[in-house]
């Protein structure tokens, strides 16, 4: 059973993550971010700076959390929300999923292929080298050097080097997939457009 919970906006909101059971953040269109501190009963509206579009939020651990977005934004919040700062990435294209695999240890990507990397909590990025010029969606680690990314035309990019080196896989699909998700090492799903779920067992 699903009950509908009141966010206290109308604009699209588009990822969600929670740190707890209780504590959860909701980030959408117009720099929109949301915090719950009680499940989701109440939502409170948190300041970030910008009215760029954002579309992933991760936190790898109760405090500190990331959020990525339109023309290359990248925000960090190592208060648990209450301030988010800019990262220092000058790249402006779209980012659509951010990860990480440790406190350290984040990774981001978007479209036109790009993938980022931080080692240092967010201070510096880099962009590794995808080996596609395809729209990327999600992004995902089963381990701290093995990945997954996920996007246009069916690409599924896979690696075993925390990201230096992407091989693409086998989908015989072309359907654009959105979202990743390994339930196991060698278990998992990618979603996409036109009600499209694929799942491998042997990744």
């Amino acid at each position: 059973n699903w009950t509908a919970q009141n966010s206290g906006i109308i604009g699209r909101l588009n990822s969600v993550y929670f740190t707890d059971e209780t504590t959860g953040y909701v980030v959408g269109n117009s720099g929109t971010i949301l915090k719950t501190s009680n499940g989701g009963i109440n939502w409170t509206t948190q300041s970030c700076g910008t009215t760029n579009a954002l579309s992933s939020v991760y936190f790898p651990n109760a405090t500190t959390g990331y959020a990525v977005g339109g023309m290359g934004l990248i925000l960090k919040t190592t208060n648990a929300g209450a301030t988010w700062t800019h990262s220092t990435y000058n790249g402006t294209t779209q980012l659509n999923s951010v990860y990480f695999t440790n406190s350290n240890t984040g990774y981001a990507v978007g479209f036109h292929g790009t993938i980022l990397k931080t080692t240092n909590t967010g201070t510096n990025w880099t962009k590794l080298s995808s080996g596609t010029d395809n729209d990327l969606f999600s992004i995902y680690f089963t381990a701290p050097n093995t990945g997954y990314a996920v996007g246009l035309h069916g690409t599924i990019l896979k690696t075993t080097n925390a990201g230096t080196n992407w091989t693409e896989l086998s989908t015989g699909i072309g359907n654009v997939l959105f979202s990743v998700y390994f339930t196991a090492p060698n278990t998992g799903y990618a979603f996409g457009l036109y009600g499209i779920i694929i799942k491998t067992t042997n990744a």
